[in-house]
């Protein structure tokens, strides 16, 4: 059975910066992996 699409991106895991572990909040024009501090530290 197909799961309702709405439940499937409830249930899905808040996303997390591979760097420092942080959960970082989700934005729908976003590709970044990194949060702003782990990005702010690369540039300097």
């Amino acid at each position: 059975m197909l799961m309702n699409p709405v439940e499937f991106f409830r249930t899905l895991p808040k996303k997390e910066c591979p760097e420092c572990g942080q959960h970082m909040e989700e934005q729908a024009e976003s590709y970044l992996m990194e949060c702003d501090r782990c990005l702010a530290k690369r540039e300097e």
